[in-house]
């Protein structure tokens, strides 16, 4: 279960695959809207910053990636 908290801005990582929304697990992207408790609007782009779509996804659906070092409780 993902525990860490999202918030917008957040740049997560969906679980796996959403062939509707042409995403393949592991695919990065940022939070760019809350939709209700536990579903974000989350932004997909290329490596240039071009969007290539956007995918409501519900919590447990994406990892929250750190950029800082984090220790485990």
């Amino acid at each position: 279960m993902n525990t860490t908290p999202a918030k917008l801005l957040d740049v997560v990582a969906v679980l796996e695959d959403k062939p509707t929304s042409g995403l393949v697990a592991g695919q990065v992207g940022t939070i760019v809207e809350l939709l209700a408790p536990d579903v974000f609007e989350v932004e997909f782009c290329d490596l240039v910053g071009n969007t290539i779509g956007f995918a409501e996804l519900c919590r447990h659906e994406f990892l929250v990636l750190r950029h800082e070092a984090a220790f485990a409780a």
